[in-house]
């Protein structure tokens, strides 16, 4: 049996994009209960620079729920310290976590009092359902595949209802993790791990795919090293305890050790004894190109981003591997920021 919703508030961190004003704007035209509180976080460091919104964020655009908002600094220290910074200013029962790149549905707030009526007390979180939007008259990019995964994924802060009391119990996000990757699955395994139960809700939000330039994919795989602390915080078995894809880091691991070996026969003046290294490194770089080419809409721009990409993205993978992996080498619990 369903009961009254407790109240909650929202906590939205940004580093200022223009997309900003979209979410606030879908929040403040949903139906159904409103927030209690609007928290926004800042979290750009220092100035913003030129072109970038003002530090009077658009809080306007939240209408009638403006005088429910407060803005917060959180000093640039990454995505899950600024939650944490929007936590602390929470008294609410539930806090619920938007993504400032994120839209929700016209009935949102009234789905959300139901998610939240229906949780039972042992229930920490409930997930929403979130949309990537993708384009109709082609294939979608390798980006915008990427982007989409967001659909299939667990426990995503794009859209995540926590209660309060869960999130301190365990002290909030872990703020070793400063990219906007793994930190959410990092929460809920702890959430879950102090014996609560996350589940997915009704409520549902579109997620647009970002703008983004043709080296986003490079930039992407410093996420690699996030890897390496969740490993060494959850142990080897955490992918499938999150029904997280492992990805190609022991592939990318071969190839690049066998492109450094091509490269150290060749230099020592041994070329043959070179060339079964450089052709295992053509072969698995030529495989990784392909995986990611024959889904995509295999215009000239995607496939040559693919070709050059896919050459560099072995070697980047496994470098930010071995950081993380030594960068993180005595990384124990985490000990809150959130109190």
């Amino acid at each position: 049996m369903s009961h009254p919703p407790d109240p909650y508030a929202v906590v939205v961190p940004t580093v200022g994009r223009p997309c900003l004003a979209d979410c606030l704007a879908a929040l403040a035209a949903s139906d159904g209960p409103a927030p209690h509180r609007v928290v926004v976080v800042d979290d750009r460091p220092g100035e913003p620079p030129p072109g970038a919104l003002p530090r009077d964020l658009p809080l306007d655009a939240l209408g009638a729920l403006a005088d429910r908002a407060v803005v917060v600094r959180s000093g640039g220290r990454g995505p899950a310290a600024a939650r944490n910074t929007g936590l602390r200013e929470v008294e609410e029962p539930w806090t619920v976590f938007l993504d400032d790149d994120v839209r929700v549905g016209p009935a949102w707030r009234t789905a959300l009092a139901r998610d939240l009526a229906e949780a039972s007390p042992g229930t920490g979180a409930v997930q929403g359902v979130l949309r990537v939007p993708l384009p109709a008259d082609r294939r979608p990019t390798d980006w915008e595949r990427n982007t989409a995964g967001l659909e299939r994924a667990l426990w995503a802060t794009a859209d995540m209802a926590y209660r309060t009391e869960a999130l301190r119990a365990v002290g909030g996000f872990d703020e070793r993790f400063r990219r906007a990757f793994r930190e959410d699955a990092d929460l809920a395994l702890r959430v879950i791990d102090a014996g609560w139960l996350i589940r997915r809700g009704t409520r549902r939000t579109e997620h647009p795919v970002r703008p983004a330039d043709r080296w986003v994919s490079l930039r992407l795989q410093r996420g690699n090293a996030d890897d390496a602390l969740m490993v060494r915080l959850h142990g080897p078995g955490w992918w499938a305890r999150a029904a997280a894809p492992r990805g190609r880091i022991r592939r990318h691991a071969a190839v690049t050790a066998a492109g450094a070996l091509g490269v150290l026969l060749a230099a020592a003046g041994r070329p043959r004894a070179a060339v079964p290294a450089v052709a295992a490194w053509l072969l698995g770089t030529a495989e990784f190109a392909r995986a990611r080419i024959a889904p995509g809409p295999r215009t000239r721009e995607e496939v040559v981003t693919m070709l050059v990409t896919s050459a560099a993205i072995p070697a980047l993978a496994t470098w930010h591997r071995l950081a993380g992996e030594l960068r993180h080498r005595s990384a124990g619990a985490w000990n809150g920021g959130a109190a």
